[in-house]
């Protein structure tokens, strides 16, 4: 059934977007009911668009993009042997006027519009959808930021699954058609923005547009690249490289953001072009080799001077592992900055991280003892640590080796007050020692320079000696953890001697504490070695002691 396009029939939509609005329920759900009843109809889709387009009331302009949007996202997918959702006609008026509409909408619209789009494109683009790309780039030529952004934060939406796809034939006859259209106008658009920065230096809100655009810009080129490199980017290759240098080197005081957590433009641009660039070094090594040591320079210089972005520390991290690439690092100068001005202050227990251990114990449970904390600062440094250990091991444990000692000093001043350094001490061995780690059995492999026992006699037992379990909880999670993975080093007689003070600490108050502590003891009865047999011995005493702690009144 059609419903016709009317003044009365988009009177009557408004009516109803604005209960569905309303808080009380008696109103708002009867109101989404009869938007489900109607929207199977010919032309309801289009009643939405011409109401956003048309209405002159801003909070009903949104409801109407949202609404559509989720409409599109329910019905616009043909599934086989299914009835057709939406007629033939809708889709074809839908696709003919979108992307116009999208373009001269405000941001809060436009991004709904370019979301409903993004799920279109999935489904008809290439083949039911050829001027598409067509209609996008011509949009370039406008001048307007507002629209350019909106194309480009459409294409991403598009492209970005290029980085998740298997290869195929017919993904690849996709992006070589994307790239026929997209490539060249991108670039020109790339270098064009890159010269109005220039132009606005002095305009903290031109400049903020344009780097949004930059950001947008590199996102693309990265998702372009993923599959393979492209013959087009390949002969482009130092217009593209030059100015990412040229960008990761900038700095300009009014893009700067005084929040410490939330990255700013001027970041979230520098880590897109460190992905762009350890993509390039990591796939396309032989072709990137020319670039690459100004890339190591200019990310080097960004860590020393800020220190803040995981990305920076990955793209050292994926570099220093390569044997044709040792030279850029083994400088004993370069090494000790490395170590010092870096990877130390990214060992730091910081604010958020207490507050999580304090606060939010599972999600740091989570980051720290399985693993999900790739995109952490501190795990960002030890990957770094790791990839310098692997031709530097004597020279990089021998300058940690001081920052180590140092810190332990500092922490036996003051524990109460300094016991942030101890912490930083321990994770720091920890990197150190680590050379091969799985799940199951902890470190398989750990450097030999590192005294692991030693460390563990003097600086971990006596923590989980304290008579008090509740007194330093963040070191008593790291010696408990330091068991954990290393417990294939450890001798037996430490590990024996380790199970009742792990037992002690399952009544310790803080969560993280009683969960590690629960966690190593089943890592010591599941070990599978030559230390199995002895420790299975103590299986009955803790048994016999949970018992007396826990079930017995």
């Amino acid at each position: 059934m059609a419903m016709e396009l009317s003044d009365a029939n988009l009177q009557t939509l408004t009516e109803y977007l604005k209960k569905t609005l309303d808080p009380d329920p008696a109103i708002r759900r009867p109101a989404e009911k009869f938007l489900e009843s109607v929207e199977g109809n010919q032309n309801y889709p289009l009643l939405l668009l011409t109401l956003l387009e048309k209405s002159q009331d801003n909070v009903i302009k949104v409801c109407a993009s949202v609404t559509f949007k989720n409409y599109i996202k329910r019905n616009w997918r043909i599934v086989e042997d299914e009835p057709n959702k939406i007629c033939e006609a809708d889709r074809v008026a839908i696709k003919a006027n979108i992307v116009h509409l999208m373009l001269s909408s405000p941001e809060q619209i436009q991004k709904q519009l370019s979301d409903a789009i993004s799920i279109i494109g999935r489904e008809d683009f290439p083949q039911k959808w050829p001027d598409l790309l067509t209609e996008m780039v011509n949009r370039f030529q406008s001048g307007d930021f507002h629209v350019i952004n909106g194309v480009l934060r459409t294409a991403h939406s598009l492209f970005k699954r290029y980085r998740h796809e298997f290869k195929s034939n017919e993904l690849w006859t996709e992006i070589k058609l994307v790239l026929d259209a997209f490539a060249l106008p991108l670039t020109n658009l790339f270098k064009a923005t890159i010269e109005l920065c220039s132009t606005h230096a002095n305009d903290a809100s031109a400049l903020r547009i344009l780097f949004s655009s930059l950001i947008l810009i590199s996102k693309l080129f990265y998702s372009l690249n993923f599959q393979d490199l492209p013959e087009f980017f390949e002969d482009n290759m130092e217009t593209w490289m030059n100015n990412f240098h040229t960008l990761l080197t900038l700095d300009n005081k009014l893009l700067q953001t005084d929040d410490e957590e939330e990255a700013g433009l001027l970041e979230l641009l520098k880590s897109q072009i460190c992905d762009n660039a350890a993509l390039y070094a990591q796939k396309y090594d032989e072709e990137f080799q020319l670039y690459l040591p100004r890339f190591v320079t200019a990310i080097w210089n960004l860590l020393v001077t800020t220190g803040q972005e995981v990305k920076y520390d990955l793209f050292l991290a994926s570099v220093c592992e390569r044997p044709h690439y040792k030279n850029l690092f083994e400088d004993q100068n370069t090494l000790t900055s490395i170590c010092e001005k870096v990877i130390v202050p990214n060992m730091e227990f910081r604010a958020a991280d207490e507050e999580a251990f304090e606060d939010n114990s599972e999600e740091y449970i989570r980051r720290d003892l399985e693993g999900s904390d790739i995109d952490t600062r501190r795990r960002a440094a030890c990957d770094l640590v790791r990839g310098l250990c692997k031709f530097f091991e004597g020279p990089v444990t021998g300058i940690f080796s001081g920052y180590v000692n140092s810190m332990l000093q500092e922490y036996a001043k003051n524990p109460s007050v300094n016991w942030k350094h101890k912490d930083a001490a321990i994770y720091l061995v920890t990197s150190l020692a680590s050379k091969a780690q799985t799940q199951k059995h902890g470190i398989t492999q750990a450097n030999e320079l590192v005294n692991l026992t030693e460390f563990f006699v003097n600086h971990i037992l006596p923590d989980l000696k304290s008579a008090n379990v509740n007194e330093f909880p963040v070191l008593k999670a790291d010696g408990i953890k330091y068991i954990m993975i290393f417990r294939n080093q450890v001798p037996k007689e430490h590990l024996l001697v380790s199970i009742p003070l792990l037992i002690n600490h399952l009544q310790a108050e803080s969560i993280v504490v009683h969960t590690y502590a629960a966690h190593a003891l089943e890592r010591l009865f599941t070990m599978r070695g030559p230390n199995n047999a002895t420790l299975t011995q103590a299986n009955l005493t803790l048994i016999t002691t949970c018992l007396k702690q826990y079930v017995c009144p």
